[in-house]
């Protein structure tokens, strides 16, 4: 800050003015009217304003410099703001650009410019695609006016953001195990567990193409899709993924991926676990071998007929912890024992060999989970019985999950007399077959672990069930717009590298806040800017925001952040 002096005809007046720098140009701001050189003569007994300006000028920027300068601000209700001048900013993205470049994604960014010589900022292109996915997502045109919400600008035009889509898909591989390289350096992988599973997501378009098939869709929707297939870390942080077209049967994606993690992130001893789906004796198999091992759901429904027998058997069940065997019989029939018992997970084990494969199959029963199928199956049936009795026209082909499944079909009437239209009714059959296995669980595993060791680390598939929810519903994965291949991978890949940042902000904040509170509190982050003086918090802070300040090691919860705090902050969420 400095002094300057204007002279009119009758008076001259002594400011306080800045310097600025604003879009590329430079100006200066009124900081504070001190008032004219005859009221600052009177004013302060006949000593020399100026020698007196001057000092308190030293003082200001002695206090600015410590950041205890008070801002003084003057509204006009007559002047109107200017046009097409924006005062409005999100910070939020700040707390993941300190992760962005703590995982060293923008020297990834350096190494692949480096390879293709293009001179556009692909840092920039690709730090915006991740910010904007996590807390505005959107279309990629409409990312390009979502980055001038984030206070810091970016140097980049819509041709870059198509441009870089390209070199993202084919560097996806390079960026996956870069980035798993240099997340070692702010924190330790537990890659002696994995998480692997598949999920796919939808076009709004009937054609198929390239990697957009038919397939079977977790959604039921009839639309090409394609497949992603995820490998999580034992934290339930994403590790790598691959993108295959959408009619590929999902058991031959996870040998080809875990290859790679072999490979290219030389890992060497892990445990695999996945559900029942990807459990193919193949799959199974390539993990029993050197220093890796599974763990796999197993369905009670599909084991053998003596293994099913053991399994449904009341007899020679155990409680964790305790000593003894237990009868379940009762926990049916006599509701006191049931309510003694209502929080306790019994199991059992066994060795058993299939397909030349050694496992250990260990089943649970669970009063809990037998309640939470039947309330499940409840709720179906009546669907089911709505949909005999009102629209028996819409009843058609269903899938194992689907509640229509326990709707009976008969083309014959009670004579064997051929009917003159299909007759349904509800399948008692099958309900009755149905709850035999309620409250029943299984896993097969390879390991020689104890059972509650086992049964403790299938449960953590829960995460990654969780990150494909993420994806689909905070980040807005689907349903896909792009057509070209290369396209619709760089999206999975910055979806992915969206996912990794946000769960490591997650762990950062100690588990303690659930996705919707911490992607919505970092949107409603928002700034006003005073030209020329800072930024103005506009957000109500509350536990949350206290916890990112502490957790970060910068805040933005002041009254007003002055123009050398925000670069401060700058630096300190690049470095």
């Amino acid at each position: 800050m400095r002094l300057k002096i204007t002279e009119s005809k009758n008076s001259k007046s002594l400011y306080v003015i800045r310097s600025t720098y604003e879009n590329g140009k430079h100006s200066s701001k009124i900081v504070e009217k001190l008032g004219t050189y005859a009221e600052l003569v009177e004013k302060l007994n006949g000593q020399d304003p100026i020698t007196w300006a001057k000092k308190y000028i030293a003082e200001l920027n002695e206090l600015e410099k410590t950041g205890k300068r008070e801002v003084i601000l003057k509204y006009s209700p007559a002047k109107r703001i200017k046009k097409d001048e924006q005062y409005s900013f999100n910070g939020g993205y700040l707390f993941l650009q300190k992760i962005y470049f703590a995982l060293g994604l923008h020297t990834i960014c350096e190494q692949i410019a480096k390879k293709y010589k293009f001179t556009f900022n692909l840092s920039a292109v690709l730090s915006r695609l991740l910010y904007a996915r996590i807390l505005f997502p959107a279309s990629k045109l409409a990312t390009m006016q979502i980055a001038q919400k984030f206070i810091e600008t970016s140097e980049f035009e819509l041709q870059h953001i198509y441009r870089s889509l390209g070199i993202i898909a084919k560097e996806s591989e390079l960026i996956q195990a870069e980035l798993y390289k240099n997340s070692l350096r702010i924190a330790k992988r537990n890659t002696n567990i994995l998480y692997y599973d598949c999920t796919n997501f939808f076009f709004e378009i009937e054609q198929e193409s390239g990697l957009k098939q038919y397939g079977l869709s977790k959604e039921h929707r009839p639309n090409p899709i394609v497949q992603l297939g995820l490998f999580m870390d034992g934290d339930g942080i994403p590790l790598a993924f691959n993108i295959s077209e959408g009619n590929t049967n999902e058991q031959i994606t996870m040998t080809p991926l875990e290859q790679k993690l072999l490979k290219d992130f030389e890992l060497s001893k892990l445990i695999v676990c996945t559900d029942a789906g990807l459990a193919s004796t193949a799959n199974r198999k390539f993990n029993d071998k050197e220093n890796r091992a599974f763990i796999t759901t197993q369905s009670i429904k599909k084991l053998k007929k003596h293994l099913q027998q053991w399994a449904l058997s009341k007899k020679e069940w155990k409680i964790p912890g305790k000593e003894g065997i237990y009868d379940i019989s009762k926990l049916d029939t006599d509701e006191t024992i049931a309510n003694a018992y209502k929080n306790v997970t019994f199991y059992k084990e066994r060795r058993i060999r299939e397909n030349d494969l050694e496992q250990k199959l260990v089943v649970t029963y669970s009063i809990k989970y037998r309640n939470y199928q039947r309330e499940i199956r409840k709720a179906q049936i009546e669907r089911a019985i709505k949909l005999v009795d009102k629209n028996p026209q819409n009843i058609s082909k269903h899938n194992q999950n689907d509640f229509k499944r326990f709707i009976s079909k008969k083309s014959i009437t009670a004579d064997g007399e051929m009917a003159s239209k299909n007759l349904y009714n509800i399948d008692t059959e099958r309900i009755a077959h149905e709850e035999l296995f309620d409250g029943y669980y299984g896993v097969c595993t390879n390991l020689e672990d104890s059972a509650q060791t086992i049964l403790k680390l299938n449960h953590q598939r829960w995460e990654i069930e969780e990150s494909f929810r993420i994806m689909k519903t905070e980040f807005k994965a689907r349903p896909v717009y792009l057509s070209r291949d290369d396209r619709i991978s760089a999206h999975f890949t910055t979806c992915f590298l969206a996912l990794t940042m946000y769960r490591f902000l997650e762990k950062k904040l100690g588990a303690r806040y659930t996705c919707r509170e911490i992607i919505s509190g970092l949107r409603d982050m928002n700034f006003y800017k005073i030209v020329g003086e800072g930024y103005v918090p506009t957000y109500t802070r509350n536990d949350f925001t206290d916890a990112l300040h502490e957790a970060f090691e910068f805040r933005t919860d002041y009254q007003i952040i002055n123009s050398q705090q925000i670069k401060k902050i700058f630096k300190a969420t690049q470095s």
